[in-house]
């Protein structure tokens, strides 16, 4: 089983969310999204970031 991270950068992030990348650095600041990267290379990961998009749509 693959357990690899699926990770793309904030404006990737913002565009598959449908939302700023602003809003993406808010939640990872208030931690309600991981980041994962190395400094000046925010990375985030898909699965986690659909998760948070759905549960704010139901």
């Amino acid at each position: 089983m693959n357990t690899r991270r699926r990770t793309v950068p904030t404006d990737l992030a913002a565009l598959a969310a449908g939302v700023t990348e602003n809003t993406i650095r808010k939640w990872a600041s208030r931690g309600k999204l991981t980041r994962y990267g190395t400094p000046g290379r925010a990375e985030y990961d898909l699965d986690e970031l659909f998760a948070i998009v759905a549960a704010k749509a139901a």
